[in-house]
Parts: structure tokens; C-alpha cells; sequence
């Protein structure tokens, strides 16, 4: 079987911790795949905020999630603190790539706990369709 591996950039414009929430834990013990999307997305919307973006106030548009890639490295439990690092880039006409990098602190050390990566397209919700990358997004967002 293939595994997925998120190819990570050199680079991270933007970080953000984050608890984990007793509702974050499946039966497992650990952090749920449903939970570890969720914390993506709220890193996601912190990001966009810091630069002063909404996910359905784009530049003009909205955003919509074409794609995720998940690579799982470490488990996670209730209470552990993460840092997730977002960078866009892979600009293209219709849209960008988000990686995200969650680290917990480990005996000192961050150590990598999960990679992401979201395939973002720019879209007009009031006509239904995906648009073309605003170029204020793009020098924004390619300048971190």
C-alpha cells in the first residue's frame, strides 16, 4: 500500500497552539482523524485572519476545501499542547496549497506530530463556481 507523505516547506509564516479537548479523543484514547481535520481548519482560519482573510471573505470571494492530505506521526492525547505552522503556496488560477505542520513539545524538543496539506480554491458562493486566485491574495500570501 502507498502512503501519503506531505512534502512540508522550508518555511512557516504564521503558528498558533492549541489544546486538546477531551471531545478532540475517540475511543481509541487518542486524537480522532475527524478531530486532527478540525484543528487544521482552525489553524486554517487563524492564519486567514492574520491576514486580515475570512475563509467566506476572501478578497472578494470565499474559499472552499478541494482537497486534504493527513500523515499521521505521533499519537495525541487530552491536554497536549499543539503548534500548528500554516504556509500557502503552489498559487495556481484558481487557488493555493495550505501545509500545516503540528508539533508538541516533547522534552524540550518540538517533535512533529502530524503534517497536512489542504488544496484551497477560490470561490463565488453567490454563482456557485470557482474563480479565479485574487492577485491581492497571492502577494499577500506568497510575501510571509
Amino acid at each position: 500500500m502507498q502512503r501519503i507523505k506531505v512534502q512540508l516547506p522550508e518555511t512557516f509564516s504564521f503558528s498558533t497552539d492549541i489544546r486538546i479537548r477531551i471531545t478532540d479523543i475517540n475511543y481509541g484514547g487518542h486524537l480522532g482523524n475527524d478531530a486532527f481535520l478540525a484543528l487544521i481548519h482552525e489553524a486554517r482560519q487563524r492564519f486567514l485572519k492574520n491576514y486580515g482573510y475570512e475563509e467566506l471573505r476572501f478578497a472578494g470571494y470565499g474559499l472552499i476545501m478541494a482537497d486534504a492530505a493527513l500523515e499521521f506521526k505521533r499519537e495525541l492525547n487530552y491536554g497536549d499542547v499543539l503548534t500548528i505552522s500554516v504556509a500557502a503556496s503552489g498559487f495556481h488560477k484558481y487557488g493555493f496549497d495550505l501545509y500545516y505542520k503540528l508539533e508538541v513539545l516533547n522534552s524540550d524538543q518540538p517533535q512533529i506530530t502530524g503534517k497536512a496539506k489542504t488544496g484551497m480554491l477560490c470561490y463565488d458562493y453567490t454563482n456557485r463556481k470557482i474563480v479565479a486566485t485574487p492577485v491581492e491574495a497571492i502577494l499577500k500570501l506568497s510575501n510571509q
